[in-house]
Order: C-alpha cells, then structure tokens, then sequence
C-alpha cells in the first residue's frame, strides 16, 4: 500500500497573499515619504505599450517622472498606475529609446521608437513558471526559436534539438520511423535512473515513462516502446528553452536533475489574421552499407562448396527501399485587443527505409487566450492537442539475441543464395537460427495504435499591480494498443504462430497555483515567486496471447481472437499509481540593472520513497553583475553587453520504479511444505523484496560559471560556461547484508558520478544590409564523467549478442572510470595461423576472464554544432553540421558479422576476411570490435525562395524550399551510423555505446511548400 499525499487546500495561500499586501502597502508608503507630494487628485491611469509593429510589449518599465511611482506592462502590453493629469510618465524597454508622455486623459497608448540592433541578451527567454529578459538570467539556460526549426524532416521535439545547444546531445536508439530517442544534457548522471531530461509542454510537466506499449516477444525479441514526444507536431511549436544548471532546474525540484526542456507552441500574433499551409515530400534511402562479400567474392574466398547455393543477391537491397514522405499543415493565428488564438491540424506520413515500417500520426491544436473584466484583470489560456498515431514494425528486437533480428539475418544472409525459389515461393534456408528475412518480414506484423490528449487550461488574475495569482490544470490522457503478430512458418521461432495483443493507459493530471509579485523600490527591483503543485500519474496495462494460430490468410487474430489458437497468457495485467506534492518559491532581485541575486526552494514528497524521507529539498542561488552597466563601459564601442554569472544549485531524480520502498511477498511451491499426512505440497510464502523505508532521492549537486556577451557593436556575442555537476546517494539494486530476506536490496549508496566541463556558444551577425544577410554560430561542450566511491566492486550492464556470447557483458560502473566503460579483451592481432591474438594481461600464459580490460566509454569528451542562415533578396539558404569526438562504440553488429560466418553458411564483413583471419576462430568480445564514434555530419541543408505575391490580396507569400539531411557523414566507423545507442541493459543498469543491428538512419531529401494566407 502506498502512503497517500493529502491534497492540498487554497485556504494555505492566504498567509501568502497578505504578505504580499503588506509589502506592497510598505512599498506605497516609501515612495510617499521619499518624493515630494504634489496636490492634484491622483488617478488611475490605464495604458498600452506597443512596439513600432503594434506587437504587444511585456516587460517595459512605467514611471511617474513627479513621484516615482512606477508599473510594469503584462503579456498584453497593458499597464495601470496612480498618477494626476498633467504629470510625466517616463516608458523604458531594453532595446528602446526612453519615452517621456505628458498625461493628459486616464487612458494612454504608447508606441516605442527607435529600436537598437537587438543582441541575444536583450531577448526574453521562458524559465520555470514565468519568463525573464536574457539580461537578468543568472542561471544556464538557452533558447531555440520557429526560426530555428525549418531544417530536414522532424518527427519529435528532441530532434529539433540535435547540433544547436552546447551540451545537449541528441542519439538515436533506432532510425525507425517514431523510434525512442535518448536526450542527455551535461552527461550522464546516474547509473539506472536514466539520463532523459524533464520535458514541460505549455507548462505541464511530462512522465518520462512509455506512453506506447512495448512489444512482447514472439520469438524475435521485444522492440522498445515508441518516442513519448511523438505527439506534438513540430509545426506548431514556438520555442524550445533548455535549463542546464540546477539554478535554472531547482525550481523543478525532484526532476530536474537531469535538466529541464521547456517546450512552448505558438500563439496568435499581432497584425491581420493568417492562414499558413505547410507541406513537403520526402524521399529517404539507408544512410550507407555495410561492407559484405559480394557473391563473387564469397565463393572465392576457400568456403565449403555446399555453401555456394547459385544465386546472387544483395540482401540489403532487398529488405532496404527508397521510402517515400510527405507532411500537411494547416494553422489559423489572430490575435485582438483581449486575446489571442491558434489552431493547427496536420497529417504527417512516413515510411521507413526498411519494409513494412511506418509511421501516420494526424494531430490538432487549439491554443487560445482571452481577457475579461477592468483592464484585462483576468485572463483565462486554453492549451490543448490530441493527436493519433499509427505505427508498423519490424521484428527487430534488442535482446532478440545472435539471430532473432532482420537486419542482422539480411546481414548474414548467404549472398549465394535466391530470395525465391524455382516455384515463386521463399527461399527456405533451412537452418536453425538463420532465415530469409524477406520471408521472416512476411510472417510478421506489427502495429501500433496511439491516441494522446494533453490539454491545460490556466486562469491569471491580477489581485493588485504587480500582484498576480495563477491557476494551472493541466491533463495528459493516453490509450494504445499493440497487435503482434507471427503467423505460423517454418522457422523454429514460433513455428505454429502466436499473437499478442498489449494494452496501456497512462493518465496524468496537474493541479497549480501560486502567486507573483513584482514592485520596484527606487533601482531595486524584485519578482517573488512562491505556489504549489501536486501532479498524480497512473497507468494500467493489461495483455492476452494465443499459440498455434491459424495460417496467414485466415481471420487476421487482431481482428478476432477467437477465431482460431489457445490462450497461453489469460488475462494478464498491472496498474501502477504515484503521485508528486511540491511547494516551491523563487526571488529574482536586481539592483540598477547591474547586481542581480535569484534564489529558489523546492520541497517535493513523491509517494515512490520510504515513509521516513517522503520530502526532499532542492535550493539553489545564483548572482550575476552586469558590468556593461557599470559607468566605465556604459559607453564602450567595443562591449556592448557583458555579464558574469556564477550559481550553485541541487536538484533530484525520482525516476526509479514504484513501491520498490515497499515489501513483496508470494506463494510459491518453492517455498512450500508439508502439512498434512496426504503429502499435498502446500504453497509457502516467499519474499520477493525487502522493505527500506528510508530509500530518497537520487541528489544532483552542481555549480556554473558563466559569462554572456555582445561585443563589436553586437556583431559578436555568445556566452561561455563552466559546469560541475555531482550525483550523490544513487539509488541501486545492490547485494543485501546477511540475514535479510532476500539477495539483494533498493537502497541509496555514498558513490558519486561527476560530470564536469566548458560550455560555449559563438554567434555573429556577419553581414546586414538592405540585400544580404549572412548569421553564423557555432557551439560546443566539453565533458569529462568519473565515477567515485562506489560501495562494490563493479557493476555489470551492457550484454552483448553473438553465437556462445550469453551472459557477456560490455559495460563496467567502477571506481576511478568512466560510467559505463568498455570491459573486455584486447585485440592485438592474428598471429601467423590467423588465430587472433589477445593480451596476456596477467602473464599466466592462459587467456580467461582475468584478462579482460578497461577502455574508454561511449560518452564523447566533445561534441559541436555548427549552424549558418543566409539570406539575399528573396533567397534563403541555411546549414547544419554536428559532430563528435572522444567516445566508443562496441560494433556488435560486426561481432556477429565474424570470420567464423565463412564456417558455417553465412556472410561476413569483407575487412574481417581481408585480415587474413581463420575461419575458425570463434567469437570474443574484445577490442577488435571497439570502435571510434568521432565523426562531422552535414545534419541539414536548405535552400528556399520567397514569392510575394502582389496581385491577390489574399495571398502574402509562397516559399518553395529544397532540403537534405544526413547527408553524408565522416567517420572511421564501420557500423551505420556512430550516433547510436542500442538499449541492451541488465538488471535495469543502463547501457551505454553498444551499436546491435540498430535499424539504420536515412538520409532524406525533401521538396517543401509554406503558403501564407
């Protein structure tokens, strides 16, 4: 039974909120005694701030020039103060030249003039629970625009990502279509807790669990559960703000340890209504081919002359295609003096690269906001997608093994051999573990079926100026259905057939509020921040199998089950539930627009830890000083901005299975007895896990210094960080003390995973005219991981598949290395015999399981972005290039891909035999298939041109683009692709760097359309 959170209650914000009257009333009474006191009536003075386009401004600085009495405007761009007819206000906006306006009626509108180039300092950028100039941050953050966006073919957000934020590293577990996709930003911080960030859309903050079912294993190995991002269309998103260092994170506490990715979708703007249609038609091919024998070569190379079957066939022709895509988008914006809407619906229609894979997903989008009572007093935002998603798969599961894997079957296919044979029919090998995968993806399917609704709706009233309080309701709704199918065949994998058909609900329901109050005491400006959020997840499963189905062409069993087979998993299902109960607050203070000091707190009790640590507590404090403010650079011609930052924050992580605090027990015949003289066997009890109430949170401790920069009259600018970050109290599985009841225990250990290294992002504005404008930026991250202090000796994850290779591990957790390092033999060579040899390590002239090494790990010590965007008249070209360097793959793909092959009716890499390697040598994990992963890949291109259509007024602007992505790679890796991460964890200890027949990525060229209406 888990401990229940009690609900929270509104009444607890009225301490709150009277302290917030209070200060505001002692703020009112300092200004009186410290200006002079005029005799007209004071009023109150409503207005609007715009800027030169009528777009609204949040942000700008109000003040009465006669009393200082000062304001600030909202997200409209409306403002009220106390003033008297006759008096000055003076409007100020970084970006902006002051205004001075004579008040002459009680309603005022103000347009700001003569904008400055803007820098990226001068930006306003999202942060956790409301927005801030880049000016005032003192924390790591880093924001993406639409503008960055409009490159290459995107399922999910985090693709949007990949190559534009330094430290932010995007890999793919798979290139097919919809496939999960690992996000780690600053390293990896935890050894079985993941490394995913906390993804937060329009406010609502994500379970990172599966939102899809996962596959069962009918003889192929269970596929992973699809991408929980792939509901949003990428067309409708605005920004993407990642928070990196725990100052910026702390304020989401107990999930923030791995960084935060603030996700916000676009919004009505200011100026006529628009209609946008966006479109495109994409054509994908696999990224490149592994080296194989040809058939000319394989039968040249001294095999078995059985083994020359007459054909000649490349299989990777054969199950790979040219994939045909294509996207439709059409969205609806218009904003009013009140409010604002957007609604967007689109279809998007992706088929993989190899046979029988896909991707369909259609989604809908309403976002609005409205405003009602005195001045806009109240406003009310309705955020709300649903989108549909259909999904066909491959049986290319993980842990399928050496053989339960198409591509790896396509791989090690004969290529002497025929996809058919004389009679039309599937060649049948006739082998054990080894079958046409042309005939295995005909026995096979595999669909997904995924309807998601997330939906919020926030309500903002202002109680006094300055005072506000919000209210958050936010709903994350999912249902899918998995239908797996293996028809009978004549493989001796399920040959009589099976279906499975998996459930999974997941619900997820957010309750907000808190309030905010800004007031400005003379140069001393203030935003506090203080609320509470309680967030409940649940999710429910259930699933059914039968065996000895019908034949293909009968009753497909997904359509009905009864027609033919018998139950062998009646009825199956589980339910999880957890709930999250938080109270946070946060200061931002800023002196003169020069010292700025932000502080959070954030108490978070999760039902998923012991009662005697329900809450943990995650502060965090950072400064900043901008010193192009002080008065010996106010007027540099050289620093236009320039600000210093330093924080120090903790944030946690919570993702570690439900009621592990908890015990389990079961009736088992194993544990059974004898009770009575008729020697019945009566089951006994067994216990499953032990309790430990005082298991908490995994704490992440971490300091940033940063610096931000506009240099050369804002042709240069940037900002540079240093980050080290420390895991403490991981959470494991570890080998319990004796005595206990079972083998093992959950518990928090005292080791430490350290993530330490430099940051920088460089922009420029090369070149802007009237013709020609020409932005460039580059980014890169340094990161250097350590484990410490671990309480075992080591820590084994990363199986590897291969013939004789069951229970062989890649991945090693130990004191003094790397997470996840390579653990394994040292390839030295073959010798004169081609045997392979292997370094001795311990000189006792026998090669065993002493000999086993450690190599560098799979995390790359540097990886980089470059980007460019161009534009002359009504051309626009941009381009991409990412890369990496310093890390490793394990090829597993290439160790089942051995020498050996040749021995027994099977291909192998061609470099393998061109070693000069024996046919006999039997396969070990070791260095020889340890690889670099360093490479520099052009991520995206893309060219476009604008037609302004003059003729019909109801048509602005046509731009047809032509775009490619991946579209070549250097590396010295012989896999696919060296961005890669195949999920092949033990005992829920992540995998790191093992690359096993990962679908591959394509590259992809696409002709697109945006129309503007």
């Amino acid at each position: 039974m888990y401990h229940k959170i009690n609900f929270f209650k509104f009444k607890k914000l009225i301490p709150i909120a009277l302290i917030f009257l209070v200060a505001n009333q002692v703020h009112a009474e300092g200004l009186t005694t410290s200006h002079p006191v005029f005799s007209q009536v004071n009023e109150t003075i409503t207005g609007v701030v715009q800027d030169q386009e009528g777009a609204s401004v949040e942000g700008a600085k109000i003040t009465v020039v006669e009393t200082g009495e000062t304001a600030t405007s909202d997200a409209l761009g409306n403002f009220s103060i106390s003033a008297s007819m006759g008096q000055t206000l003076s409007i100020s906006y970084d970006g902006y030249a002051t205004q001075l306006v004579k008040i002459s009626s009680t309603s005022i509108s103000v347009k700001l003039k003569a904008k400055k180039d803007a820098t990226s300092i001068e930006e306003v950028t999202l942060v956790g629970y409301g927005s801030q100039k880049k000016s005032d941050l003192t924390g790591a953050v880093s924001q993406l625009k639409a503008e960055n966006f409009k490159e290459g073919m995107n399922i999910s957000v985090d693709n949007l990502m990949q190559g534009k934020i330094a430290g932010v590293r995007i890999v793919q577990s798979s290139g097919e279509p919809g496939a999960g996709v690992n996000v780690s930003i600053r390293g990896i911080g935890s050894i079985r807790s993941g490394s995913t960030p906390l993804f937060v859309v329009d406010g609502v903050p994500l379970s990172n669990d599966a939102v899809s079912a996962q596959s069962p294993n009918v003889g192929l190995g269970n596929t992973s559960a699809k991408n929980p991002l792939n509901f949003l269309n990428t067309s409708d998103i605005e920004s993407i703000t990642v928070l990196k260092d725990a100052s910026a994170a702390a304020i989401y506490g107990a999930r923030g340890s791995n960084g935060v990715v603030l996700v916000t979708t676009k919004r009505g703007k200011k100026g006529e209504p628009m209609f946008t249609y966006d479109t495109y038609l994409g054509f994908s091919s696999v990224i490149k081919k592994l080296d194989l024998l040809t058939a000319d070569e394989y039968r040249s190379a001294g095999i078995n002359k059985a083994y020359d079957h007459g054909g000649n066939t490349d299989w990777q022709d054969e199950i790979y295609r040219s994939a045909v895509s294509s996207n439709h988008s059409v969205s609806f914006s218009k904003s009013t003096d009140t409010g604002n809407y957007f609604a967007s619906i689109s279809h998007m229609d992706q088929d993989g690269i190899v046979l029988n894979s896909g991707f369909k997903r259609t989604t809908a989008r309403l976002n609005a906001e409205e405003s009602f009572f005195d001045n806009k007093r109240l406003k009310v935002k309705l955020n709300l997608t649903a989108s549909d998603i259909k999904e066909t798969g491959i049986p290319n599961g993980g842990n399928a093994g050496s053989d339960g894997q198409v591509i790896i079957h396509a791989l090690m296919a004969n290529p002497t051999r025929s996809v058919y044979d004389e009679n039309g029919n599937y060649t049948n090998f006739n082998m054990n573990a080894h079958y046409n995968p042309l005939y295995l993806l005909s026995v096979y399917n595999d669909k997904t079926n995924t309807f998601r609704v997330l939906g919020n709706t926030e309500a903002t009233l202002r109680i006094l100026p300055g005072l506000n309080y919000k209210f958050n309701l936010g709903i994350d709704k999912t249902m899918s259905e998995r239908n797996t199918t293996m028809y009978p065949n004549v493989t001796d994998r399920t040959p009589k057939g099976m279906y499975v058909q998996a459930n999974l609900d997941s619900y997820n329901v957010l309750l907000e509020h808190y309030l905010t109050y800004d007031f400005n005491l003379n140069r001393h400006n203030f935003n506090v921040l203080g609320g509470f959020s309680y967030q409940k997840f649940k999710s429910t499963g259930t699933y059914f199998g039968l065996k000895d189905i019908a034949a293909q062409g009968a009753v497909a069993p997904e359509l009905n089950p009864g027609y033919s087979g018998t139950a062998f998993v009646p009825g199956a299902g589980y339910a999880q539930e957890n709930e999250l109960q938080s109270y946070f607050g946060r200061v931002n203070y800023n002196f003169d627009k020069k010292y700025l000091l932000t502080a959070s707190l954030r108490a978070d009790g999760s039902t998923r830890f012991g009662k005697n640590n329900k809450y943990g507590y995650f502060p965090s404090v950072a400064v900043g000083w901008t010193i192009s403010n002080e008065n010996f650079l106010k007027d540099s011609q050289f620093v236009n901005e320039l600000k210093l930052r330093g924080s120090w924050g903790q944030t946690g992580n919570q993702e570690v299975p439900n009621k592990i605090t908890q015990a389990s027990s079961s009736l088992t015949q194993a544990a059974g007895y004898y009770l009575y003289d008729n020697l019945n066997l009566i089951n006994g009890v067994s216990i499953n896990r032990t309790v430990n109430p005082d298991l908490k949170w995994e704490v992440v401790e971490q300091t940033n210094i940063g610096a931000d920069f506009s240099l050369f009259k804002n042709k240069l600018y940037g900002s540079l960080e240093y980050y080290h970050k420390t895991t403490k109290d991981p959470i494991l599985n570890i080998p319990s003390t004796p005595l206990s009841p079972t083998s093992t225990v959950w518990r928090n250990v005292d080791a430490k995973i350290i993530n330490k290294g430099f940051e920088f992002s460089l922009g420029s504005e090369i070149i802007k005219n009237e013709n020609f404008t020409w932005n460039f930026d580059v980014n890169g991250a340094t990161v250097n991981n350590v484990v410490k202090d671990l309480p075992v000796s080591a820590i084994y994850s990363g199986e590897v598949s291969g013939p004789g290779l069951s229970g062989v591990t890649a991945n090693i957790y130990r004191n003094g290395y790397e997470a996840g390092s390579f653990y394994m033999y040292n390839y030295l060579g073959v010798d004169a015999n081609g045997k392979y040899i292997y370094e001795d390590l311990n000189g006792d002239g026998k090669i065993d399981q002493n000999d086993r090494k450690i190599f560098e790990g799979a995390i790359p010590n540097f990886t980089f972005g470059i980007n460019s965007y161009m534009k002359y008249k009504k051309f626009d070209f941009s381009f991409s290039f990412i890369g990496q360097t310093g890390g490793y793959l394990v090829n597993n793909t290439a160790l089942d891909l051995n020498i050996n092959n040749l021995a027994s009716d099977r291909n192998v890499l061609k470099n393998f035999y061109d070693s000069g390697a024996s046919f006999t040598n039997q396969p070990q994990l070791s260095s020889l298939y340890l690889e670099k992963s360093d490479f520099l890949r052009l991520n995206n291109v893309r060219l476009g041109y604008t037609f302004d259509i003059n003729q019909l007024k109801f048509l602005r602007s046509i731009n047809l683009y032509v775009s490619a992505q991946n579209l070549f790679t250097i590396t010295s890796y012989t896999g696919y692709d060296p961005l890669v991460d195949t999920n092949k964890q033990v005992g829920g200890n992540q995998s790191l760097g093992i690359d096993y027949t990962t679908y591959p990525s394509a590259k992809t060229f696409i002709l697109g359309a945006t129309v503007k209406f």
